[in-house]
């Protein structure tokens, strides 16, 4: 049976008029339904899955009071079909879809803000940057949260300091798997200042995992981000990304590994075209690794390179969106693509390409549906020919 507070927001999506004749109480309720159907085929099984998982949330947060506020969020994913390999469910004959059947707490935290500054402190969502080394995962349906302490100061506009603490993350496999919760002692600092080129971040993440050695790592590095008008509404954009990994704490094994980002593009309006390499180094025993980031939006939405290959990966990829409304239709069609060409780090062995295409229309207000492919062609038997199809359908109050 599903929890009491998935009946309730199942209720108010579908009965959003109920809802809002109840009295307001103060504060914001938070509430947001996913459901998803996903299907996979993957050469290296006998078996194609598919998945039909609904993610519902419901929460609460306070009014500011003195500068203080407290947000508690709950978590439910139900399996409506389940042929699939969750991580948990024991299903191995399938291939993984990473979204395994939970009740939990998702959130619990109080926050602080005002001057300068703010801090938030109890299990939380952390997103630094573009989410490339800390973020929520927040394609799966269970997303990635964090037991920590963040402070952020804003000492003048165009400077922010961060710094954060973390105890524990709670992964997208959840607690029911042997690698659903990490035991941390992490700590991530971040500088970002506006300048005439763009947008300057220097960081340092230090992640040691008592449960997880393997992951444990330091990496230092430096990004910046900016775009220059070129006439009208048109726009240059670009970025480079450097940074280094050695290891750190308890890591059972030492390495110096670097990793490099550039892109360039152009935006018009609501259009925008791309071209980057990004590559992360390997030594032959171990790749750079991003164990925090938001895996699912970098290297191609397969999930192929969710880890880095021993010898490292090269992504040379190029991108393009645009939204637009047709003739008669309220709301706007966002159409999103990408192509990805990927080898090892120093390009000796081809490992394969991908293409992913995106269709997505707000319905309403409040409920959006989306519909999205990858498909991957390997080039070598380690990287399997894989296909994914997703379809959802979401709702936020």
């Amino acid at each position: 049976m599903r929890p009491a507070f998935t009946l309730l927001a199942l209720a108010a999506a579908t009965f959003p008029h109920i809802a809002a004749a109840a009295d307001t109480p103060p504060g914001d309720v938070i509430f947001d339904a996913r459901l998803r159907y996903e299907a996979l085929s993957q050469d290296s099984f006998g078996r194609d899955a598919q998945a039909l998982t609904l993610r519902t949330r419901l929460g609460y947060e306070t009014p500011t009071w003195r500068g203080f506020k407290l947000l508690a969020e709950g978590e439910n994913v139900t399996a409506i079909l389940d042929r699939y390999n969750s991580t948990t469910n024991g299903e191995t004959a399938y291939p993984v879809v990473a979204d395994p059947e939970t009740t939990d707490l998702n959130r619990l935290q109080i926050s602080y803000a005002g001057g300068a500054g703010e801090g938030v402190a109890g299990r939380q969502r952390v997103i630094l940057g573009n989410a490339r080394f800390i973020g929520n995962s927040g394609f799966r349906q269970t997303e990635q949260t964090f037991d920590a302490v963040r402070i952020s100061l804003r000492p003048t506009p165009s400077l922010a300091l961060t710094y954060v603490y973390i105890d524990r993350v709670h992964r997208v496999f959840t607690a029911k798997s042997v690698q659903g919760d990490w035991v941390s002692n992490s700590h991530v600092v971040q500088t970002e200042a506006k300048t005439p080129l763009g947008q300057l971040t220097g960081y340092g993440y230090l992640l040691g995992f008592e449960n997880a050695p393997t992951q444990s790592s330091a990496t230092w590095g430096i990004r910046l981000a900016g775009s220059q008008k070129l006439s009208g509404a048109l726009s240059a954009t670009y970025e480079a990304e450097f940074a280094r990994q050695s290891d750190y704490r308890n890591s059972p094994s030492t390495f110096d590994l670097a990793y490099l980002d550039l892109g360039v593009g152009l935006t018009s309006g609501a259009s925008s075209a791309s071209l980057g390499l990004e590559r992360l180094d390997g030594n032959g025993r171990r790749g750079f690794q991003t164990p925090l980031a938001s895996l699912h939006a970098f290297q191609g939405w397969a999930d192929v390179f969710l880890a880095t290959p021993v010898r490292g990966v090269r992504d040379i990829n190029l991108r393009a969106s645009t939204s637009f409304k047709p003739p008669g239709w309220r709301r706007p069609i966002r159409l999103q693509g990408a192509v990805h060409d990927f080898a090892e780090a120093d390009g000796g062995q081809d490992y394969g390409r991908e293409i992913d295409v995106l269709v997505s229309t707000p319905l309403t207000a409040h409920i959006t549906a989306e519909l999205k492919a990858a498909a991957f062609d390997g080039a070598t038997p380690v990287f399997a020919d894989r296909t994914k199809v997703w379809l959802t359908l979401e709702a936020k109050y």
